[in-house]
């Protein structure tokens, strides 16, 4: 089963590159895995209009999804703490760079 953490966002999401440079001010270095169901480069920069991720970090990998002015960051339940930091991290990224609030958190 996963486990949510939705991003409500005042208006549309923010830039990748502005999420992955939060993310890198936190130490934290992220790789892409998949753009919309397609296979990525790990430095990958999906287009403006990406509506899924998959990123990864540590071992873990989240899923990332958007929709109208919110982001949906999606972990396993089973994952262990280096992912669900992963996820987080992506959780508030995700708030900071677009202005938005997390507003459903992990167990």
């Amino acid at each position: 089963m996963g486990m949510d953490l939705t991003v409500q966002l005042p208006g549309e999401a923010p830039s990748w590159n502005d999420v992955r440079q939060r993310l890198a001010l936190r130490g934290l270095a992220v790789q892409m895995r998949m753009i919309d169901g397609q296979l990525a480069f790990p430095d990958e920069d999906p287009p403006r209009e990406w509506h899924e991720l998959r990123v990864a970090a540590s071992g873990g990998m989240v899923t990332v999804r958007r929709s109208a002015a919110q982001v949906v960051c999606t972990v396993w339940g089973n994952a262990d703490e280096p992912t669900r930091r992963l996820w987080e991290s992506l959780a508030r990224a995700f708030a900071d760079a677009g202005g938005g609030q997390v507003m459903s958190g992990g167990p």
